[in-house]
Formats: C-alpha cells, sequence, structure tokens
C-alpha cells in the first residue's frame, strides 16, 4: 500500500508573526518556516502505518516556492521516503488550486491513502482535503483521531461536536488529520543525513494541467485586538453589575 502526503511550508508555530506596515500580508523576513503541525502528524500516521507494514511507500508532496524542499526533505527525514515538490508561488494559490493539483499527483502515484492535515495555521481554512475528496470522487475521513487499515477498507475515528464518528473507506481514501491523532516524533540526526539523498522531484502545476491564478484576494490583513487589561471586584455584586452593564454578557 502506498501512502501519499501532503505538506505546507508555514510560519513556524512558536514564532509570533508580524502583519507588514501595509496591511498586505504578514511579514516573512528572516522568519523560521516548518512543516505545517497538522500535515506533521500526517506524515507521523503515514510512518506508523509503514512500521506496521501496512504502508509499503511514502511518497510526501508540498506546493509552494522553491524553499519548500526543506520541509519535504524534514518529511523524509522522519521516514518518508521520496518527496515530490510542485514549485509554484503559493500566493497566487487558493485552496481550489492546491486540491486540482494534488488531484493531479494522486492520478499520477496512485496511492491507496492521502493523508494531509485537517487545515493549515497560515489560512485555516479547512477546505483542501474535502475538495479533493469532492474532485476524486473518493471517500473521505475528516478530523480524524484514530486511523485503523484492514486490507483494503480503512476505519476513521473522528471528532465531531457532539462526540466521535467512526466511518469506513474504501481504498483510495483522503484523511485530514486532528491534534489527538499522534504525536509526531523528532528526526534523529542520522535519519537527516539520509534524506538529504532521497529523491526529490520537481513540478509544476501546468504538469497537472492548473493554472496557478486564485480567484481569492486578500483585501486586508490585521493583528488581533489587544487584550484589555482585567479588574479586581470587591464583591459578587460588583462582579455582576460589571457583566450586566460594562461586559453585557448577562
Amino acid at each position: 500500500m502506498k501512502a501519499l502526503v501532503a505538506v505546507k511550508r508555514v510560519v513556524d508555530a512558536n514564532v509570533k508573526v508580524r502583519v507588514k506596515p501595509d496591511n498586505s500580508g504578514v511579514d516573512l523576513t528572516n522568519v523560521k518556516m516548518s512543516i505545517n503541525p497538522f500535515d506533521e502528524i500526517a506524515v507521523e500516521e503515514a510512518v506508523r502505518l509503514k512500521e506496521k507494514g501496512t504502508v509499503t511507500e511514502i511518497v510526501v508532496v508540498s506546493i509552494g516556492p522553491k524553499e519548500a524542499q526543506e520541509q519535504i526533505r524534514s518529511a523524509m527525514a522522519l521516514g518518508a521516503d521520496r518527496g515530490i515538490l510542485v514549485e509554484a508561488d503559493d500566493s497566487q494559490l487558493g485552496a481550489l488550486e492546491v486540491a486540482k493539483i494534488l488531484k493531479g499527483v494522486v492520478e499520477a502515484e496512485q496511492p491507496e491513502l492521502i493523508l494531509l492535515g485537517k487545515q493549515a495555521i497560515d489560512d485555516d481554512s479547512n477546505q483542501v482535503g474535502q475538495m479533493l475528496g469532492a474532485l476524486l470522487g473518493a471517500g473521505q475521513g475528516t478530523f480524524a483521531s484514530v486511523v485503523k487499515v484492514e486490507g483494503t477498507t480503512v476505519q476513521v475515528t473522528r471528532e465531531i461536536d457532539g462526540g466521535l464518528q467512526t466511518v469506513e473507506l474504501n481504498t483510495p481514501a483522503i484523511i485530514t488529520t486532528d491534534l489527538r491523532l499522534n504525536e509526531p516524533r523528532y528526526a534523529a540526526l542520522p535519519n537527516i543525513m539520509k534524506a538529504r539523498k532521497k529523491p526529490l522531484d520537481t513540478k509544476t502545476p501546468a504538469d497537472f494541467g492548473v493554472t496557478s491564478t486564485t480567484k481569492l484576494k486578500t483585501v486586508k490583513v490585521e493583528p488581533p485586538a489587544e487584550r484589555k487589561a482585567g479588574v479586581q471586584v470587591k464583591s459578587v455584586d460588583e462582579l455582576v453589575e460589571k457583566l450586566k452593564n460594562e461586559a453585557k454578557v448577562i
């Protein structure tokens, strides 16, 4: 069984982002970039399935600038076998364009499992997995917290508002990973060195018949409003009065 894992290059989750002075976007100057945390969970799940003998090959794909090779190499250091970089200006790509490119990669690679994070921490759109499922006509298990593979079927336990839901999918199946699925490992130094020699192919959106021009436009980016300082109250009556007249929540 072959697994295809999609990873996105994003600002490291530990970095405090800065908005550009003209509010056109986020300032990426000298900022540490990493694999999207949800995608890293997808990589870890694929590696665990390979260690169990369920998956025989892991192909990691990233769509973005040339620098995204770093994130592909990181995924290969964690256990992926080879990588594909679809080189494109990611500012010109929306969720639909990304899904169309991934559809082309899936059709070329013919994996039984397609794993990706449920969302990216930069745009939080949570759309690519669902769009890819619609384009491929494939079953999907989103927000996965447990994944069990038995032959040509996959059981995915999903986190939903009311609790947990388990769905059974036939392969090829799309799985979008949630935080509680696993805890990604750290790459050992020998594996980091080995990852440099693993094969990495470079493609373009045109290779998959996609024009990398999104119909979405970022109008303005603003930092969140600063949180106001808290106040201390001397009595329950004063607290109720402030909640009623100032906060207006009761």
